[in-house]
């Protein structure tokens, strides 16, 4: 039975990664998370109520879903189509929030840990 040798020190000396449980703990972090939580919480909760109350609507009310607006387009539809643009809009004003607020602080931590620890996270 062949056996590979073991192989000495050949490469570079470890070097002890961050603690992440430490980067976790830390204030910075914190504001990291508040700052998400902050934006991310309220926004979920007003969506899932507009989402429920559009459900609601549709199998509670249906007189007043299928007043006619214009033509043949009727409360019921508009508020469909309200459901999607609202989707977008939130999906675009989350990634302007995340761009301004939220990926310069994770980018901070991230700057903070490699020049403590010496590493590139790129590799």
């Amino acid at each position: 039975m062949d056996t590979a040798p073991e192989q000495g020190s050949s490469g570079p000396p470890e070097r002890p990664g961050p603690d992440y449980t430490e980067v976790q703990q830390s204030q910075e972090f914190g504001e990291l998370r508040r700052t998400y939580r902050t934006f991310v919480f309220p926004l979920t909760i007003a969506f899932v109520v507009w989402y429920v109350l559009y459900v609601l609507l549709s199998n509670y009310a249906g007189g007043f879903m299928g007043v006619k607006v214009v033509g043949n387009v009727n409360v019921a539809f508009i508020f469909g189509l309200a459901q999607f643009v609202t989707t977008f809009l939130i999906a675009w004003w989350y990634s302007r929030f995340a761009a301004a607020k939220i990926d310069p602080k994770g980018e901070a931590i991230k700057n903070r840990l490699e020049s403590e620890h010496g590493t590139r996270g790129d590799a």
